[in-house]
């Protein structure tokens, strides 16, 4: 059965693979499976240094004196 899903072909050191292997068995889960949810895991971790290195960014500009309180933004 066709999927819609986009696919995606790796390849992956003999040590990666076999480590991957054990996992799914141990989770009871398919090899792609394993994959795909541990690519996700990865981007959201990459997701988040992005958005902790734009914070980081904006902290470094921010000045008390310039800032508005809460009561002044909803006056």
């Amino acid at each position: 059965m066709p999927t819609k899903n986009p696919r995606l072909n790796v390849v992956l050191e003999h040590e990666v693979y076999q480590t991957l292997s054990k996992i799914a068995k141990k989770k009871g889960i398919s090899l792609s499976l394993l994959a795909r949810d541990l690519i996700k895991e990865s981007l959201e971790i990459y997701e988040d240094i992005y958005w902790n290195e734009v914070a980081e960014k904006r902290d470094e500009t921010f000045s008390y004196e310039k800032a508005l309180s809460h009561k002044d933004i909803w006056k």
